[in-house]
């Protein structure tokens, strides 16, 4: 039996036979396919396209494309492409996914976990940099305090003068002295006793110590009377030394304060001696000889008088720079500006 013929399926058109084309039709293209059989035998069709690719190669490198590249991305174009893409509520569910994923907590406790995130932490930790900044930062900090406590101090010394001379109906100070006051004294007394009883409490420490190996029985009150006779004598040397050499002590220097005789810091020996010889003099009245310091002009406590000393503030130090934008700040808010 015969094979049918193949049958177009309904609805479609018959394929239109070679015979049928016109005649020019036909001659294009049987050398279409004359032409490509003979470059695909001589290899010329390998050459024509190594020839073109290499042209496309030369366009793109070529800095004209360069050029039109740059001004794209510079264009407008990116620019709202990238915020559109920023915006869509599906790059931020793919964000938001990838970052809470299992993998990047993974890949996070490898990389701390890993010899050379420790050796970074280590080199960080190490760098004389990050050190300096440390203590550059602390020490500012310490000054600021320090600067701040000697504000308070200042200003607490003119309200308990102003109302001392209001109790003893003295007449009210016109301009600020430049004198230091009861509290900024009061304050560098008790810094210098702090100081004191920390080396103090380690030397007495240490004789306690060795005096229990050779003394046996009840020595308590011989030991806290010898103690406080000892402490009396390295205090009267402590300030008469601090007096003598640096005109303060620690306790005025952290207040800010300073002793001149006759406009000279140089206090000597002999001034100081005698100005620890009225110290003792003032505190026996209970306290009495430090009433001048509210009420005369110079403030001078029964000490000055004797020594002929003045106690006076020292300007105060260049601030931190957070300091100096507070006050620059407070200024503007205060001038309205």
């Amino acid at each position: 039996m015969a094979d049918l013929p193949d049958h177009p399926p309904p609805g479609s058109e018959p394929p239109e036979r070679p015979s049928s084309l016109p005649l020019p039709a036909r001659l294009l293209g049987g050398g279409a396919r004359g032409a490509r059989r003979v470059a695909q035998v001589t290899g010329l069709e390998r050459t024509v396209e190594a020839v073109t690719e290499e042209a496309i190669v030369r366009a793109v490198e070529s800095p004209a494309v360069e050029r039109a590249l740059a001004r794209v991305l510079r264009g407008p174009v990116v620019e709202e492409a990238m915020q559109d893409a920023m915006n869509s509520a599906a790059v931020e569910r793919a964000l938001t996914d990838a970052l809470d994923s299992e993998l990047v907590d993974n890949v996070w406790r490898r990389l701390l976990a890993s010899d050379e995130a420790q050796q970074l932490v280590e080199r960080i930790a190490e760098a004389p940099e990050l050190r300096s900044a440390i203590a550059a930062q602390s020490v500012g900090f310490l000054d600021d305090i320090r600067r701040q406590v000697r504000k308070a101090a200042r200003r607490l010394d003119d309200v308990v003068e102003r109302i001392a001379r209001r109790l003893f109906r003295r007449p009210r100070r016109v301009a600020p002295p430049e004198f230091a006051g009861l509290i900024t004294r009061g304050l560098a007394v008790a810094v210098d006793i702090g100081i004191l009883n920390v080396f103090f409490l380690a030397i007495s420490a240490l004789i306690a110590i060795v005096a229990s190996l050779f003394v046996s029985g009840n020595v308590a009150a011989p030991a806290v009377a010898a103690g406080l006779a000892t402490w009396v004598i390295a205090g009267g040397i402590y300030a008469v030394a601090f007096w003598a050499l640096a005109s303060q002590t620690p306790g005025m220097r952290f207040l800010g304060i300073r002793l001149e005789v006759a406009g000279s810091p140089q206090i000597g020996a002999r001034v100081a001696f005698r100005r620890l010889l009225g110290t003792v003099l003032a505190v026996i009245p209970v306290f009495l000889g430090f009433l001048g310091v509210i009420l005369s002009e110079r403030r001078h406590g029964l000490n000055d008088r004797i020594a002929h000393t003045d106690v006076l503030y020292m300007p105060f130090e260049r601030e931190a720079p957070w300091a100096a934008a507070e006050d620059a700040t407070s200024d503007i808010a205060a001038t309205g500006r």
